[in-house]
């Protein structure tokens, strides 16, 4: 924000159309934290409503230690993806709170939301929970209360029809699915519900380690169906968190 933008926020404040909140907000939205490797966006949950997430494959357990500081300094709150039990037993000497969600392979540190709302995260088989794990801890960390309904793939239709009403109260739905990556198409043919599919490296040959998938989601003619890409499922955690977000916060306002 350079030195124009601020006079302009200041003037607007002193005619009192802008609030002293907005004010703030504004100001510290643009704050980051500069430690020479890495550039903290300390003002992003200023932005955006949700903090930085770090993505810690290939940094060095030494920058994962000094982000998470900054963080924690600035929000008491710290979420890392692709993180290694190496990473935890680290963190954990100086974040005595920090806790290790091994199947996601995810590390949190503090608290941040309550939750309110809710969404379903789904997967097409076992060998898809991993990535899952990841969407459902994010979405719980931000503010989601989260129905994990898992091995509900095609092959067995049926099992996902005996979840249908657990998964009709939800405002948002992660599909997670491998092999030909079809649930997500499923799924958008029996709920009115935004869906966020998330195809995986699971399958055999031909799966391309997640391609097929991908292009089979793509290529869903199920209206309501989004894709994010192959394993992401920290990325569908946060698209589901939002809607769950704007949701909840119209009905509280109605």
């Amino acid at each position: 924000m350079d030195r124009e933008e601020v006079l302009r926020l200041i003037e607007a404040f002193e005619r009192h159309t802008l609030g002293k909140r907005e004010l703030i907000d504004a100001l510290l939205s643009q704050e980051f934290t500069d430690i020479g490797h890495t550039k903290v966006d300390t003002g992003r949950i200023h932005r955006l409503g949700f903090p930085e997430v770090v993505y810690c494959r290939n940094k060095l357990t030494e920058e994962i230690f000094e982000i998470a500081e900054k963080l924690y300094e600035k929000n008491g709150f710290v979420l890392l993806t692709k993180a290694s039990e190496e990473h935890f037993n680290a963190l954990r000497q100086r974040f005595h709170d920090a806790v290790y969600h091994a199947r996601a392979s995810m590390i949190s540190i503090g608290q941040w939301m309550q939750k309110r709302g809710r969404i379903a995260v789904l997967t097409g088989g076992t060998s898809d929970i991993p990535v899952a794990e990841e969407a459902a801890v994010t979405a719980e960390l931000f503010g989601c209360n989260v129905n994990r309904i898992y091995d509900v793939g095609v092959a067995g239709l049926h099992r996902l029809l005996s979840h249908r009403v657990r998964i009709e109260g939800s405002n948002a739905i992660v599909a997670v699915a491998g092999m030909e990556g079809a649930l997500p198409s499923v799924v958008g043919g029996l709920f009115g519900i935004p869906i966020i599919g998330v195809p995986t490296a699971v399958g055999y040959g031909a799966g391309l380690n997640g391609f097929t998938p991908l292009l089979t989601m793509l290529n869903s003619c199920a209206p309501g169906v989004s894709v994010v890409n192959i394993d992401n499922g920290f990325g569908a955690g946060y698209i589901a968190s939002l809607i769950n977000k704007k949701i909840e916060e119209a009905r509280k306002n109605t």
